[in-house]
């Protein structure tokens, strides 16, 4: 028998598994993966049972709920103007991930191009090579880890069919203008490119900024898949429930390939969040304030610690640049602070093609306030130590 082979050789588990669970082994505070340790409003988890008592226990419609997709259509003519049809423009799916995987799926052919850009997220590379597909990586560079559009423009040949985006990105904490919405748009003009923008922290912007989405851009809506997440709106991770909102024929490629993967999401959640959202129309609105509060909580505590933490400009999260005290390598300071300092965080070298000598870990801020202070005080400890040892 020929041995089996493998369509991901080069693919093992993801940086954010075995930190949490080295995290467990450890006892470390986990400031790694992106969930957080407080509860969530206990309203939702109400409804979730009312929607079960009610007999919402069997498949759900393959497209979403109905009034799901209704109150998220609300929403984003809300955010972002004009009409969104609920019928053939949104798709709700398990998670944001499911709507990239399937969305990479129908457009992405065999020996045909995307473009994304590191630090990416991990899930996008092998959606493209299981549809047969080359993903090309653009690098994004510290300490601003800004677009280089001559460099996108350059990389785009007669193969590529898709560019993946994200903003506010994840993990490197940075938001897009409309600027660089209008340089994406212009490197598309005329091509048969799509675009696959992940929006899941749309609601988390910080220092007054607003966020620059697809859907509220007129050349890139309608050559766009935009993936947007419940998960993170509602503080809950576990719920899978996210969504896909693209023009009809997008759409319509979408959803051929949704049916075959999951087919539906979990009927009695989807009800009850719109419930939810129909008894909270204004959720979402109070995330900025509630995770900025958190942010600044955080570097307050670092302050002076040795530690630099350049203000997060989007996300749940915040970076943490140890060059002053530590030579670049943020795979051995990651190690270094589980095991010495006890907490957990997440490199970001493992969201590159080629990764480049990096002095940033990613820390997350989703957490209870007595966890990020003692998370901080364990580091400026920790910061302390690395002092005296170098000084």
């Amino acid at each position: 028998m020929a041995p089996f082979r493998s369509k991901l050789p080069d693919v093992g588990t993801t940086i954010f598994t075995i930190m949490s669970q080295r995290a467990r082994e450890l006892g470390a505070l986990n400031l790694g993966q992106g969930f957080p340790d407080y509860d969530i409003d206990p309203r939702l988890a109400e409804l979730t049972g009312e929607a079960m008592r009610q007999g919402h226990n069997q498949y759900a419609p393959m497209e979403g709920v109905p009034e799901l997709r209704e109150h998220i259509a609300r929403k984003l003519a809300a955010s972002y103007g004009g009409d969104f049809d609920p019928q053939s423009q949104i798709t709700v799916s398990l998670g944001a991930t499911e709507a990239i995987y399937s969305a990479v799926q129908a457009v992405v052919g065999k020996d045909e191009e995307a473009i994304a850009f590191d630090p990416a997220y991990d899930s996008y590379e092998p959606a493209v090579r299981l549809a047969g597909g080359r993903c090309l990586r653009l690098p994004l560079l510290p300490p601003d880890f800004r677009y280089d559009w001559d460099r996108v423009r350059a990389a785009v040949t007669p193969r590529t069919r898709l560019i993946l985006f994200n903003s506010p990105h994840n993990p490197a904490c940075t938001a897009a203008t409309p600027g660089d919405l209008d340089a994406l748009a212009a490197i598309i003009r005329g091509r048969d490119i799509c675009v696959l923008s992940d929006e899941v922290y749309e609601h988390v912007l910080f220092d007054g900024r607003v966020h620059a989405s697809v859907l509220s851009h007129p050349e890139l809506r309608p050559k766009s898949f935009a993936v947007f997440s419940f998960g993170k709106t509602l503080h809950a991770t576990g719920l899978r429930v996210g969504y896909c909102v693209a023009a009809p024929a997008l759409t319509s490629e979408l959803r051929k390939v949704h049916q075959f993967n999951t087919f539906s999401i979990a009927n009695p959640l989807q009800h009850a969040i719109a419930a939810y959202l129909a008894e909270r129309p204004q959720t979402g609105r109070e995330l900025a304030a509630f995770f900025q509060a958190k942010r600044d909580r955080l570097r307050a505590a670092l302050a002076g610690s040795g530690f630099v933490l350049p203000p997060a400009q989007g996300t749940f999260f915040q970076l943490l640049d140890f060059g002053r005290l530590l030579p670049p390598g943020d795979l051995e300071f990651a190690e270094r602070a589980l095991t010495e300092a006890r907490v957990a965080t997440i490199p970001l070298a493992p969201f590159y093609a080629e990764p480049p000598k990096l002095s940033v870990v990613r820390l997350c801020i989703a957490k209870r306030d007595d966890t990020l202070d003692e998370a901080a005080a364990r580091l400026a400890d920790f910061a302390a130590q690395l002092s005296r040892a170098g000084a």
